[in-house]
């Protein structure tokens, strides 16, 4: 069976100030093994007033806000890159539910949306709803499932309206742990529930040291997925192949090949564009490969305006692809990126506005830790290597794809074009 298996997590821990005991009397001992959860009697609203046109919109912001984060990630990650736009969207709008003040005007800015917008949560509610019942039906050809988490201080009181926003909007219920005088422990909790959600893929995502006595909250946000190929790669067209690299050296990757096939495609001097369905034909993953010395200027352009257009303008055409098989992990702190880019004050001590959820706690965001894991491969492809042969029809008109050089790959919702997941491949081999 051949299938993409993508899994990415993201934490956002918000951590007070001052190292102070804020539980009490109410703080108990908590052996951190398991948890107890808090959580607002509001039940997940399943039929959010949302229309396609007001979720079209927001898809398109996030897009906007997907490319600009890309932009300032590859300032300082030199290989290749993976991240979910859509999973840390969810993440930081939970937060922006308890964001004031200027705090919250800037979560607005980042994220494109109105903030006098009373819906906002309504609306990712909807689109949320809408990517959970994407795909075949059948288990073991597509899977997408989305889960919220936070995770909050033994006796730490938490604002009644915000938790209600994460029950009804998230689905997110609070767990309560002893940070305060367990927080090794509770970390430990933290990184085995991620561990457990993503199926063993994603192991210690908070670092030691990044959960301490003064932190309040956690939120979480996990997403998993795993699709087969509407038209899947064959076993005996798997070859090994150079694979030339950005400064000219040259690796031998696992190629894989694919029959003649119906599917959008576009090009122009600077690129390809093809689009690969999943099953269900709800996913999709677009591939752009770059001409030879383009792949620096495709970059500088990738705009949601450049993504966007492009995609409107495939048509479907014969196209044959090759693709190397490849996978990764990308871990990174997305603090100065997300900075970079407007969000500065909730990461500020003195100027975080964070009392949406807490009035009198001095609330600001540490950190923002993401770690995404991605593979494509088939099965059986290793036996298949050194015997796969590439034979084509050539008569007729036929568009080749080989990604043999660096390219960019999107994983995105064919319905209202949410990009789930955003990613450049430099070297498949590492």
């Amino acid at each position: 069976m051949k299938n993409i298996l993508i899994i990415l997590t993201l934490s956002i821990p918000l951590i007070l100030s001052a190292c102070q005991n804020d539980c009490g009397s109410d703080c108990s001992e908590n052996s951190q093994t398991t948890f107890t959860v808090l959580k607002s009697d509001a039940p997940r609203d399943t039929t959010p007033d949302a229309s396609a046109a007001t979720i079209d919109a927001y898809v398109a912001a996030n897009t906007d806000f997907a490319t600009n984060l890309y932009q300032e990630l590859i300032n300082t990650a030199d290989g290749n890159v993976f991240f979910s736009p859509h999973s840390i969207n969810v993440a930081l709008m939970m937060t922006y539910a308890g964001a004031r003040g200027d705090t919250a005007a800037q979560f607005a800015d980042l994220l494109r949306f109105d903030p006098a917008d009373g819906a906002i949560h309504d609306t990712l509610n909807a689109l949320d709803l809408h990517l959970s019942g994407l795909g075949s039906g059948d288990p073991d050809e597509f899977r997408l499932s989305v889960v919220n988490a936070t995770w909050g201080q033994d006796g730490f009181s938490f604002e009644d309206a915000f938790l209600d926003i994460l029950a009804t909007s998230y689905g997110a219920g609070l767990n309560i742990l002893d940070f305060l005088t367990d927080p090794e422990a509770s970390r430990v909790v933290i990184n085995d529930w991620v561990e457990d959600q993503t199926e063993g893929r994603i192991e210690d995502l908070l670092p030691e040291g990044s959960v301490t006595s003064d932190t309040r909250l956690v939120l979480t946000n996990a997403i998993y997925f795993k699709a087969d190929w509407e038209y899947q790669f064959s076993d005996q067209m798997t070859h090994d192949a150079d694979f030339t690299r950005l400064d000219g050296t040259v690796v031998t990757a696992e190629m894989m090949g694919q029959d003649e096939i119906e599917v959008p495609y576009f090009a122009n001097a600077e690129f390809q564009m093809v689009e690969l369905p999943y099953k269900g034909l709800d996913t999709s993953m677009v591939i752009l490969l770059p001409a030879d010395g383009q792949f620096d200027a495709v970059e500088s352009e990738l705009a949601a305006a450049f993504i966007n257009g492009f995609i409107d303008q495939m048509t479907l055409q014969s196209v044959m692809v090759q693709l190397p098989k490849f996978s990764f992990t990308f871990d990174v702190s997305l603090k100065a990126p997300l900075m970079a880019i407007g969000l500065a004050d909730a990461f500020d001590p003195a100027l975080a506005d964070l009392t949406g959820m807490n009035p009198t706690a001095n609330l600001y965001i540490q950190d923002v830790v993401h770690k995404a894991f991605v593979a494509v491969d088939e099965d059986g492809t290793e036996a298949a290597a050194a015997t796969g042969v590439i034979v084509g029809d050539t008569s007729v008109p036929m568009n080749i794809v080989t990604a043999n050089r660096p390219f960019f790959f999107f994983i995105r919702d064919r319905v209202h074009g949410t990009i789930l997941f955003f990613g450049r491949v430099l070297d498949p081999t590492v």
